[in-house]
């Protein structure tokens, strides 16, 4: 985890997910819109590049792009992935990082209930001395939206 958090300019990473999308009928056009990835068992590649302004994390999953930016704001941490911004609480103990959402905007301006965000989570790790992650959404009226969980080391 050490690893990916200390990249000062310009590193890429690599690793494997298994994605599962959810089974609403919204699901594919609520994920077209966030840019998130299809479901299956595939290769992952993360290029993250740091500037000024914060992070851009420059995603593949199975070859398909999934770009997003990142910045803190305050003690809170915000995420611009496709038509959607994030802002999460961030909370550590030994073993992992948590990602809570906290406040949510559609197309970077448009403020969504928190309370519909609630089940957005994502989790940090080590995984056997590799970057694990875990991403679980659920919506309010879909029900499972996405998961996704793998690795990734240095390439």
């Amino acid at each position: 985890m050490r690893a990916l958090h200390a990249v000062q300019q310009r590193q890429t990473f690599g690793g494997r997910a298994q994605v599962q999308r959810g089974r609403h009928a919204l699901v594919p056009l609520l994920a077209l819109l966030s840019r998130l990835p299809r479901s299956g068992e595939v290769d992952v590649e993360v290029e993250f590049l740091v500037d000024a302004h914060g992070e851009r994390w420059h995603r593949r999953f199975a070859g398909l792009p999934m770009y997003s930016r990142l910045w803190r704001h305050g003690d809170a941490l915000r995420e611009h992935l496709g038509a959607v911004r994030f802002e999460f609480a961030l909370r550590a103990d030994a073993d992992a990082l948590y990602w809570q959402a906290t406040r949510v905007w559609a197309f970077g301006v448009i403020p969504l209930p928190a309370r519909w965000f609630e089940q957005v989570r994502c989790r940090e790790h080590a995984d056997t001395g590799r970057y694990g992650f875990s991403v679980d959404v659920h919506l309010p009226l879909v029900g499972p939206f996405i998961r996704y969980e793998g690795w990734l080391e240095p390439r």
